[in-house]
């Protein structure tokens, strides 16, 4: 078992506490490469493929929490409205099923984010977010969606000696004691609790049921049908699919971190990856072992951090950490299992929790997280506003996707809102630069994240120069 060891210059509390390495591959030796969330979903027969022509009113292409909630609000407020859905592989096969399940009320990525971005309507955006969250919990029970929706809070922990001065005059806040004796690791030297700003959900659940309620209200969706090239006509755009042409009225493309069809927004995104554990069914001996009775969200400081929480069924996931970019924002199959990051998050799993050594863990997977510069979801508007485009989220859009659905909506009704109002909708993300300068940009940034996690939480030149321009990365 690891042992709390005393602090060491240039390490960090996961590198000091570290785990025999043995115990770490016996730990990963039986994990299947797939999402536990939609394993663990109830299982169905995939939805046609779109073959032929259609017309409707509004099209939506991408299967993910974005479009879903698009679909099903633009049923809700014109039932008249033909609406399809155009998915490339199965709804809720990428970053909508592969999440950690956080359901976060912030639009803006934390309130540091928000305020030095967009300092004269933090407020309102706070309070459309605090909104936002009510209301999604309130759709999850109209639309009888069996999300496992909890809203437990987040903890968020402080490691190192230097982040429990962070945390000290956070609402919330708790000592050692305190927090462990809410999450017992030894590593935890403080903690603040938020019981109010997030919700867990079961992510593949979550977005199944909002597949099967749009088909209730009369969407049509069809998967295995990417669209291949949108054009504009003189009332509408036309989509093509490998087998098929949709002409629509309006349209929303939601395709995450993938390419979008509009070719002039592609850079204000960049694929990166996120890696996941998860853990057998702790024992009843465990699960005492770390208490943990309030079933709430966990989050360290650190600029490359963890986050942790308790399914239903008595698992823990545990990801985070690495975050990587592969060259030209490539997401080939290859780049989902990579052994090096799941080998260090399950080593990290074990020197916070080194009461539960010999726990195994059943699955590990990875998913594509659409990153902008601004690290928060923009809308952007092509064709004469009959196109709306949403992307950008930097891994906070389980909850904020229903938010930007609903401002993309707005955006192609041609409504004044107050959501189309907000500055934050109305410009858009520095876009990243073509290779080889990606590449170069945010891998030099990642090292100097990391070498602040390693200097106390210092930031280097590097990191002090992309604060000074809007750049800084707020986890």
């Amino acid at each position: 078992m690891a042992r709390l060891a005393r602090l060491q210059p240039g390490t960090t509390a996961y590198e000091r506490n570290a785990p025999d390495a043995h115990l770490v591959t016996a730990s990963l030796a039986g994990s299947r490469l797939a999402p536990f969330w939609i394993e663990d979903a109830p299982a169905r027969a995939d939805r046609a493929t779109l073959r032929g022509e259609r017309d409707c009113g509004l099209l939506v292409l991408g299967g993910g929490y974005t479009g879903l909630w698009a679909a099903v609000h633009a049923k809700l407020r014109d039932p008249d409205r033909r609406v399809i859905v155009l998915e490339a592989r199965r709804t809720g096969w990428a970053a909508s099923g592969r999440n950690g399940g956080f359901c976060e009320a912030s639009l803006t990525h934390g309130e540091a984010n928000g305020r030095s971005r967009w300092p004269d309507e933090y407020d309102t955006l706070h309070e459309l977010g605090l909104r936002n969250l009510d209301e999604l919990a309130a759709d999850v029970t109209r639309l009888g969606i069996d999300a496992q929706l909890d809203r437990t809070g987040t903890l968020t922990v402080a490691v190192e000696p230097h982040q429990v001065h962070e945390l000290e005059d956070s609402e919330g806040f708790l000592d050692a004691d305190g927090v462990r004796r809410r999450i017992d690791s030894p590593l935890f030297l403080a903690g603040a609790f938020d019981g109010t700003e997030t919700a867990l959900v079961h992510p593949a659940r979550l977005v199944e049921g909002l597949a099967v309620a749009a088909e209730e209200l009369g969407v049509e969706i069809y998967e295995h049908s990417p669209g291949r090239r949108l054009d504009a006509e003189r009332d509408g755009v036309r989509v093509r699919t490998d087998d098929g042409v949709v002409r629509a009225d309006r349209m929303i493309l939601a395709t995450n971190a993938f390419p979008s069809l509009l070719r002039r927004y592609r850079w204000h995104t960049v694929p990166v990856f996120d890696y996941a554990l998860m853990t057998e069914p702790l024992t009843a001996a465990q699960r005492a072992a770390i208490g943990w009775e309030g079933r709430e969200g966990l989050a360290d400081m650190a600029n490359q951090f963890h986050y942790a929480r308790p399914t239903a069924d008595g698992r823990l996931l545990w990801g985070g950490y690495d975050a990587v970019y592969y060259w030209g924002g490539a997401t080939a199959p290859a780049h989902y299992d990579r052994l090096e990051t799941f080998e260090r998050l399950a080593s990290h799993f074990f020197a916070t929790f080194p009461q539960l050594e010999g726990l195994r863990f059943s699955h590990r997977w990875s998913g594509v997280i659409d990153t902008s510069t601004r690290f928060s979801a923009f809308l952007a508007r092509a064709h004469g506003d009959r196109v709306a485009h949403v992307a950008g989220f930097t891994g906070l859009g389980v909850g904020a996707s229903r938010f930007m659905a609903l401002a993309a909506l707005d955006a192609v009704d041609g409504l004044d809102t107050e959501r189309t109002r907000l500055e934050m909708l109305r410009t858009l993300p520095t876009p990243f630069p073509p290779e080889p300068f990606a590449s170069l940009g945010i891998n030099l940034t990642r090292h100097a994240l990391d070498r602040a996690d390693h200097r106390e939480g210092r930031r280097g030149l590097f990191l002090r120069a992309l604060d000074a321009v809007g750049m800084g990365f707020d986890s």
